[in-house]
């Protein structure tokens, strides 16, 4: 096979025509000076809202293929949220550094704390989401999944004053509904109970309500399932229907003392 038949090939097989990879580096270029106007001094918050306006229109216009879909219009209703969104990023970060006896400052947390970076991106993401704008809300979770090993869908809908903590392996999943003065540690999966595509458009994945704790490597899944709230879930617990308000869960290992040294 000569040169100019494998490329021949190749076009015949690149079937997307929408598929861009621009698109993914721009909307992780835009995350950052996102991040950055909201919570870095240093950067001037005006003169930034202009740059990720122009940024913002080059991104709807490599997503925003159907045409129908009135992307351009989003930006604005965007910005007016921006102000809300980091307030309730401030409450995030408050209840990490009251919850963590690790935290040695508020800075630390915005700076350091990989569970705080996912939760921003994705609150920023989930607006995104609202409006129903196709692909750059995943876009940007999946960039902060891929910084931090957190991988929460921006359709997930996650109240205030929210903590992970050591973040790796956590999973949140699209129709997740966590309530207020949630804590999760690392490992913890909040997903569904079958994964099939005729399930697109159903809650498939659990309810956390207030104050509910959720220690590492626990595993909460299905639409149905309800987390009372005050419960404590302990680690490595695998849990599919619901639990009562004010309830402790836990794994209780099996514990088997050895006879001979072989065993």
């Amino acid at each position: 096979m000569n040169h100019q038949s494998i490329i021949k090939k190749i076009q015949q097989h690149k079937k997307q025509p929408n598929l861009r990879y621009a698109l993914k580096e721009k909307v992780e270029q835009f995350t950052n000076r996102l991040f950055y106007t909201l919570f870095d001094i240093d950067t001037p918050v005006d003169e930034n809202l202009i740059k990720l306006g122009s940024d913002f229109e080059e991104l709807t216009t490599l997503a925003c293929w159907e045409t129908a879909k009135p992307c351009s219009k989003v930006w604005q209703r965007y910005v007016e949220s921006l102000p809300k969104i980091l307030e309730s990023l401030n409450l995030d970060a408050e209840a990490i550094v009251d919850c963590d006896p690790a935290s040695m400052s508020i800075e630390e947390v915005y700076m350091a704390y990989p569970g705080f970076y996912a939760i921003a991106i994705y609150r920023l993401a989930h607006e995104l989401y609202k409006e129903g704008l196709p692909l750059i809300p995943r876009l940007m979770t999946e960039y902060a999944h891929s910084k931090t090993g957190v991988d929460i869908n921006p359709g997930a809908h996650i109240g205030k004053s929210f903590f992970i903590d050591h973040a790796t392996g956590v999973v949140i999943g699209e129709t997740t509904i966590i309530k207020d003065n949630v804590k999760i540690y690392q490992g913890v999966t909040l997903g569904a109970l079958y994964v099939t595509k005729e399930l697109q458009k159903t809650k498939r994945h659990p309810t956390i309500e207030d104050n509910v704790t959720i220690y590492a490597s626990a595993t909460i899944l299905g639409g149905d399932t309800v987390i009372g709230a005050n419960s404590v879930i302990g680690g490595n617990a695998w849990i599919t229907s619901s639990v009562p308000p004010n309830s402790t869960v836990f794994h209780s290992p099996e514990i088997k003392i050895k006879t001979t040294n072989n065993v």
